[in-house]
């Protein structure tokens, strides 16, 4: 029986991001992706240039409709824009027992574009990551999730034991935005867990958040632990970003299908 895995997040009209960047993920796992959209925007490498979102009321007869027909291994979350969404959203896992949930807190585009509205950082914060079987925070993100600078291995260190403490699941901070550096910080159940990673000098990197959590959700759905589930998507990862696709006149997306390319 084929795993399934529903990806909730906004489309991307250029395909590197978001729903786009998920759904080629989860094919490229040989699994079944479902969506539900929360935002519809208008981007490209470059950056976001305009969002139309979905009704909290749409977003919840879309969940249902999956949820009640095919039931999903494992759920990524992805950018979800305002407080209303994200209520919706927890309504609808904790009433059909959501499992295998993987919470991205998208709050900024890679090309530096705000995608989360002010009001809905509270809501996120208190609700939302609090139900994630793992949550994937980059540094900035990490940084607004505890309250202080992360500026070396020690300090992803204390931001993850301080974001844990409101939340049950594991805090997985990653650490791409550093110069030189590339590993990636898990703590759960006061365990640590470093993965350490060569840097690997690719500008284009747009929907690369997207595309970790979608392999974790993935991993997680084919049984996988979570340690093993973040090891293996970062192993697919590197392979996406060092098969090195150039397009488009920004930060451009990966290489999703290159480890199923037809030579």
């Amino acid at each position: 029986m084929i795993k399934k895995v529903l990806t909730i997040a906004g489309s991307d009209s250029s395909g590197g991001a978001g729903i786009q960047a998920d759904i080629k993920t989860i094919t490229c796992h040989k699994m079944y992706a479902m969506s539900a959209i929360t935002a519809l925007t208008a981007q490209n490498t470059t950056g976001v240039y305009g969002v139309q979102e979905a009704t909290p009321e749409f977003v919840g007869q879309q969940i249902d409709c999956i949820f009640n027909d095919i039931r999903p291994d494992a759920v990524k979350i992805g950018m979800v824009s305002s407080s209303k969404i994200i209520k919706v959203i927890v309504e609808k896992l904790k009433k059909y027992n959501a499992e295998s949930i993987v919470v991205d807190p998208v709050m900024v585009a890679t090309s530096g574009s705000p995608l989360l509205e002010k009001e809905a950082m509270s809501t996120l914060i208190n609700e939302l990551l609090p139900m994630g079987t793992v949550i994937t925070p980059n540094i900035p993100e990490a940084e607004i999730l505890c309250g202080f600078k992360i500026n070396e291995q020690d300090d992803m260190l204390r931001a993850a034991k301080k974001i844990a403490t409101s939340i049950k699941g594991g805090v997985l901070i990653k650490g791409g935005h550093f110069s030189n550096t590339a590993d990636d910080f898990l703590y759960i159940d006061g365990k640590e867990v470093w993965y350490k990673q060569e840097k690997i000098y690719n500008e284009n990197t747009h929907g690369t958040g997207c595309t970790l959590s979608s392999a974790i959700a993935c991993n997680l759905a084919d049984g996988y632990s979570i340690e093993d589930s973040i090891r293996n998507a970062k192993s697919y990862i590197t392979g996406a970003l060092k098969a090195g696709l150039n397009l488009g006149k920004g930060s451009g997306p990966l290489e999703h299908n290159y480890n199923i390319k037809i030579k």
